[in-house]
């Protein structure tokens, strides 16, 4: 099986975290596929590695739910199901409001002046449909507001649905036609930080992660 993605090294990481960096990216940016299979060996030969490492990397990767491992088959990228979706992006918006809250009652000038350039950033990817700057950037603008919170407990949550939330954020901002509703989603959440109004700024962000939910699942129909 001959894999198409590309593979970056780090000397300063253990062989297990390369793999999986490397898969993972690979699974997120849409190079490995839903349903396809990870075979242990081929992977370690297209690395030029043993084939431990990769069985490690392959837990860890089950571990975020991005793989499914069985016995004496190898593993398998796991689908994007409506079930999940909804789950995942549900704790998110609830997550979400409780940084909105906070973001719109004390961010600071200094993070709210990035926000807007990194949002011009993502517009900028957008029109260019350029779709894996617009998906970092938009989850960098994200995390500001995460970290507007000042509550290490909720960031650690975040961060630990990062993976599977980047890959529906993806899935969401390569339909096209979102952009509009996407864009205006931003500067409304933007303004309500900026002009401190905590309900329209919970509001807005509730629209944006339900509007998510909404177009992910009916481009899976």
């Amino acid at each position: 099986m001959d894999y198409k993605f590309n593979v970056n090294v780090n000397e300063y990481l253990p062989l297990r975290e390369v793999v999986f960096n490397n898969l993972r990216d690979a699974i997120l940016n849409g190079e490995l596929k839903p349903g396809e299979r990870l075979l242990e060996n081929q992977l370690a030969d297209k690395l030029g590695i043993s084939r431990t490492p990769v069985r490690e990397a392959l837990r860890m990767l089950e571990q975020e739910n991005l793989v499914a491992l069985f016995p004496r088959k190898g593993a398998q990228v796991l689908d994007l199901s409506a079930t999940d979706i909804k789950n995942v992006l549900e704790i998110r918006s609830a997550l979400e409001a409780v940084a909105m809250r906070h973001a719109c009652q004390s961010m600071d000038v200094e993070n709210l002046n990035e926000i807007k350039r990194l949002n011009v950033e993502f517009e900028r990817a957008f029109e260019e449909k350029e779709y894996e700057k617009v998906a970092t950037t938009d989850e960098k603008i994200h995390d500001i507001i995460f970290a507007a919170a000042h509550n290490d407990r909720l960031v650690q949550i975040i961060s630990n649905m990062r993976a599977q939330v980047y890959r529906y954020r993806m899935a969401y901002l390569k339909v096209y036609e979102t952009k509009t509703a996407v864009i205006n989603h931003h500067r409304g959440i933007i303004r309500s930080i900026e002009n401190h109004l905590e309900e329209e700024g919970i509001k807005v962000m509730s629209e944006h992660i339900d509007h998510q939910i909404q177009v992910i699942l009916k481009s899976l129909k």
